[in-house]
């Protein structure tokens, strides 16, 4: 139906009865209001030094549709989340889950991000079931950064080699 309008009003083919139709067709928004905000304005869009050893790294995807999420969070001595930010290959959901993501990971302490379910963002967004997959993303891409920056820390360091005694 959208086609044949569309193609008719293009191509100029309009019948009398449809001649009443308005020239521009006005079609409810499909995203909320709050997703076209972060599509349009993403928050914390870019990438840190992935060696940085206060950076930890998230990169995860969905298979079916073709989104990929990288988020990444900047982390002080303290464990407090002191900045954030993501590159996303996807649809506008994907990137806004993204963009609310680093939005609320700042200034939070590590174990306190891991208790953000995709839920949250997905209600936060108004995200219909067929985008779900879009927030789970964004709840995997923080716990795999924060599990990148513990691997990080827990990472033994290079100890010179201990020398073998002379007489053994």
């Amino acid at each position: 139906m959208l086609r044949f309008v569309s193609k008719s009003l293009l191509q100029g083919r309009l019948g009398s009865h449809e001649a009443q139709l308005p020239a521009v067709l006005t079609l409810p928004r499909l995203y909320h209001e709050r997703v076209v905000d972060h599509y349009d304005n993403p928050r914390n869009v870019g990438s840190f030094d992935k060696n940085d050893p206060s950076v930890g790294t998230g990169l995860v995807g969905a298979p079916a549709c073709g989104d990929v999420m990288k988020l990444q969070i900047k982390v002080d001595d303290s464990g407090k989340i002191t900045d954030a930010c993501f590159k996303t290959f996807g649809c506008g959901s994907a990137i806004a889950s993204s963009s609310v993501a680093t939005e609320w990971v700042k200034g939070k302490q590590m174990e306190e991000v891991l208790t953000i379910k995709n839920t949250e963002i997905a209600k936060h967004l108004s995200l219909p079931p067929v985008k779900l997959h879009c927030s789970m993303l964004a709840e995997d891409a923080i716990k795999a950064a924060v599990k990148d920056y513990q691997a990080k820390k827990t990472k033994p360091s290079e100890a010179p080699p201990v020398e073998k005694a002379a007489n053994a």
